[in-house]
C-alpha cells in the first residue's frame, strides 16, 4: 500500500483550523494531517527563540509522517519562525526536499484589493503586531494603503477556552475593536491576522458599522496554496490523494479538542494525542 504523503497543517492550537476548512474544501482530493500544538499554546506572548522552538519541531514531526508540505496555519510562527525555518533549517537538515510555507505573504498580496479608503485595521497576537510582518509585507504590495495595529492578547485564550461564544467575550472584543477603530475613522477593512480570530467573526461584526469590511484568511490561503501547487508540479505530484483526513494535538484532552474542532470543520474529528517536550 503507498505510503501517505499528506499536506501538513500545524497551528498552535484549534485556530488553524478556519485554514484547514478552506484548504480542505478548495482541494479535497489530498490527503491531510493537521496538528494543534494545544499544550503549550498560546503562542502569542511567546519569545521569538520559543516560538521558532515549538514551530520547527511541529514541523519536523509532521516531516516525519510524510508531509512533503506543511503550511504553518499560525500567524504568530509565520511572523516568528517561518524565515527561519526556510533560510537556516530546511538547508540544513535531512528534509531539504520538503516545503514550510506560511499565510502571511499570501494574505498582504491581496488584502489591498478589500479596502476602498486604503485604510486597514490588523488585528493579531501580540507577537504578530509586534514583528510588524504585515506593516512589511503589505508596503511591498500596496504602498498607497495605511495600515493601523492592534493586539489583541486575551482573544485567543477566549477561544481555546471555549468562550468565544459565551457573553463575557463581547466585552472583550469591544475594548480592542475600540481602540484599533480610534486610530482612524477611515479604517474601512480589518484584516483578522490570527488564524483563531474568525471563531469570534460573528460577535466582531455585531461591534462594528456594517460599512466595514471584516477579512478573514482561510479562503485567501487555499486559493494561493492550489495555485502554488500549480506552479510547482514538483512539490504537488508527491501529495497523495485519497481524501484521508487526521487530526493531532498535544494536549491530552483530546475529547476537549474533538469537541471544539468538530465545530469548524466539516468532518467528525477524532484527534490523537502526540508528546512534545516541555
Amino acid at each position: 500500500m503507498e505510503s501517505s504523503r499528506p499536506i501538513g497543517v500545524f497551528d498552535s492550537g484549534i485556530g488553524g483550523l478556519t485554514v484547514y476548512r478552506s484548504i480542505a474544501k478548495q482541494l479535497p482530493q489530498y490527503d491531510y494531517i493537521y496538528l494543534g500544538d494545544n499544550g503549550r499554546a498560546p503562542y502569542g506572548n511567546r519569545s521569538f527563540k520559543t516560538i521558532h522552538e515549538y514551530t520547527w519541531e511541529c514541523v519536523q514531526w509532521m516531516f516525519n509522517q510524510g508531509c512533503p508540505l506543511v503550511i504553518l496555519a499560525c500567524n504568530t510562527a509565520s511572523a516568528k519562525a517561518l524565515r527561519t525555518i526556510q533560510q537556516q533549517d530546511l538547508p540544513n537538515s535531512p528534509y531539504t526536499h520538503k516545503r514550510v510555507l506560511g499565510v502571511i505573504r499570501p494574505t498582504a498580496e491581496v488584502i489591498g484589493e478589500y479596502t476602498n479608503s486604503n485604510q486597514i485595521g490588523v488585528l493579531g497576537t501580540k507577537g504578530t503586531i509586534q514583528s510588524n510582518s504585515y506593516l512589511i509585507e503589505i508596503e511591498k504590495f500596496f504602498p498607497d494603503v495605511k495600515v493601523y495595529q492592534q493586539a489583541c492578547p486575551l482573544w485567543v485564550p477566549l477561544i481555546e477556552n471555549g468562550e468565544y461564544n459565551k457573553p463575557g467575550a463581547d466585552y472583550y472584543v469591544q475594548q480592542y475593536l475600540d481602540e484599533i477603530m480610534s486610530q482612524s475613522a477611515h479604517i474601512d477593512t480589518l484584516l483578522l491576522a490570527c488564524t483563531h480570530y474568525p471563531l469570534l467573526q460573528d460577535k466582531i461584526k455585531t461591534h462594528l458599522p456594517a460599512d466595514v469590511n471584516v477579512v478573514a484568511q482561510g479562503d485567501i490561503v487555499a486559493v494561493s496554496l492550489a495555485d502554488y501547487l500549480q506552479r510547482h508540479p514538483d512539490i504537488e505530484e508527491k501529495l497523495t490523494r485519497n481524501q484521508d483526513r487526521r487530526f493531532f494535538t498535544t494536549t491530552d484532552d483530546t475529547e476537549d479538542f474533538d469537541k471544539h474542532a468538530s465545530l469548524f470543520t466539516d468532518d467528525e474529528v477524532k484527534s490523537t494525542y502526540v508528546s512534545m517536550k516541555q
